[in-house]
C-alpha cells in the first residue's frame, strides 16, 4: 500500500510541476513577449528550490554557497530529477505553445 501512495504522489507531483511552470512562462511569455524567459530562468529557480541556503549568500559568500549547492545537487535522487524536469520540459511547452499562438496570429498584450 505503501509504494502505490508514492508512486500516486509522484505522479501528482510531475504533473503539478509541469503545470505550474508551464503556467508561468506562460504568462511571463504573454506579458514581456520574450519567448524563452522563463526556459533560460529555471535553473536558477531550481537551484533556488533545492538549497538550504538564504539566497543573498550567493552575494555574499559565492564560494561557500555554490559548494553547499553542489552537495545538495549530487544528493537529489532520480525522483526529485524527475519532478524538476517535469517543470523545465514544462517551460519549454510553454514557449512552443506561444510560438505557435504567435504565428497563428493571436496577439497577446
Amino acid at each position: 500500500m505503501k509504494g502505490e501512495n508514492e508512486l500516486i504522489q509522484l505522479i501528482v507531483s510531475i504533473l503539478l510541476y509541469f503545470v505550474i511552470f508551464f503556467g508561468i512562462a506562460f504568462i511571463l511569455n504573454m506579458l514581456l513577449r520574450t519567448t524563452w524567459l522563463m526556459t533560460i530562468v529555471y535553473p536558477f529557480v531550481v537551484a533556488i528550490i533545492i538549497d538550504n541556503i538564504p539566497t543573498w549568500d550567493y552575494f555574499s559568500a559565492p564560494g561557500e554557497a555554490f559548494s553547499k549547492l553542489a552537495n545538495r545537487l549530487a544528493e537529489i535522487t532520480i525522483i526529485d530529477i524527475s519532478i524538476l524536469a517535469a517543470g523545465f520540459v514544462g517551460t519549454i511547452v510553454s514557449g512552443i505553445v506561444i510560438r505557435l499562438l504567435r504565428k497563428s496570429g493571436y496577439q497577446m498584450f
